[in-house]
């Protein structure tokens, strides 16, 4: 008998496939944010405590390698980043507390400015002040109840920052039975697969954040140095907010460069904001053209297009601690997909043809 043709051409049927294998990924991922977002609580700690040991890992093995021991080594480690990153919390709210009443003084200036540019009624300083005040006497209850979610969302953070500090202190003190413990609930037969997989996951975040840091580093003493040039107030803190900010590609930048220049146009006036901003830009042009490609083009290469379509959905998802997050997840993802590339799509398939074997 004759075999009936296929309906579909073998171009629609491997078109099909691929339809189905995106809808079922789409849809596992999907299930997977959802379960994300409503264990937030444990989720985010465990992948902050990932990062920090990403980023503290070579710290705390040459401690060890120094003769420490592996706890002590974790909780110094651990008490110096308590140490840096509370010091920088601290400078740059000090800097924003000293410059706030000059930021708001040169807002209502300009905003007086533009009401007696324009002379439009009912934009005056005292119309938004009635107004606001009109505001704020109609929904005080919605104001009040928004503090106290505030409030609370401000314990959570806190609870989820000391949970992810104990988390590094472990993951630090235990990092050299990670691999047997992997390798323990792997599957059978696919232990080195996955121990590989999860290797090179690490390191691509371990260079995204090793290199990161060092950009933000530079970063920040530029613009601090541009800074204490032009006789900006709160340098430092500017600083140090150019050094968080950097974590978060692009947005981080746009954000600590423009309150710069809001500072600078506060106290300083019109032309030397315009050098801060020209100080900002060339930094920014110096880390795109020179230090990315230097620094992080052998551990991690992502397209701006794919960073800036995985901040976007790191936001959608979980707000400023998603966007912090979106890159180096991702960049993980790609170590991933490298490492399945390298084992199994260089395999050359079995050659077709008639058998060598004679009957």
């Amino acid at each position: 008998m004759q075999a009936s043709t296929p309906v579909l051409p073998e171009a629609a049927r491997r078109f099909a496939a691929w339809c189905a294998v995106l809808l079922l990924l789409a849809g596992v991922l999907y299930v997977g944010i959802r379960l994300v977002v409503e264990f937030r609580t444990a989720v985010v700690p465990v992948l902050l405590a990932l990062l920090g040991t990403a980023l503290l890992g070579p710290l705390h093995r040459r401690l060890v390698k120094a003769g420490v021991h592996r706890s002590v080594a974790a909780g110094l480690t651990c008490v110096a980043v308590v140490a840096v990153v509370g010091g920088a919390v601290y400078i740059v709210v000090a800097a924003l507390i000293d410059t706030g009443d000059e930021i708001v003084a040169s807002l209502k200036e300009a905003a007086r400015g533009a009401s007696e540019h324009f002379g439009a009624a009912g934009t005056s300083l005292d119309d938004l002040a009635s107004n606001a005040r009109e505001l704020l006497r109609k929904f005080g209850g919605t104001a009040a109840s928004g503090v106290i979610s505030g409030v609370s969302v401000v314990g959570e953070s806190i609870a989820m920052a000391v949970l992810a500090l104990l988390l590094v202190f472990f993951f630090l003190r235990d990092s050299d039975k990670a691999a047997g413990t992997l390798r323990s609930l792997a599957p059978r037969g696919s232990a080195d697969t996955l121990e590989a997989m999860a290797r090179r996951a690490l390191r691509a975040v371990e260079g995204f954040m090793r290199g990161t840091t060092l950009i933000a580093l530079i970063d920040a003493l530029c613009i601090t140095v541009g800074l204490l040039v032009l006789d900006v107030p709160g340098a430092a803190g500017l600083g140090a907010l150019v050094f968080v900010g950097a974590y978060i590609p692009y947005l981080g930048a746009f954000i600590s460069g423009a309150l710069a220049v809001l500072v600078a146009l506060a106290d300083r006036g019109f032309v030397i904001a315009l050098w801060v901003l020209g100080v900002v830009a060339a930094v920014q042009v110096l880390e795109g053209h020179v230090l990315q490609p230097m620094i992080q083009s052998r551990t991690v290469q992502m397209h701006p297009a794919v960073v800036m379509v995985t901040i976007t959905a790191g936001a959608s998802v979980a707000g400023v601690l998603g966007m912090l997050l979106a890159v180096p997840l991702t960049a993980a993802a790609f170590g991933v997909v490298q490492e399945l590339r390298t084992r199994f799509g260089e395999q050359e398939p079995p050659a077709s043809g008639p058998s060598s074997q004679e009957a």
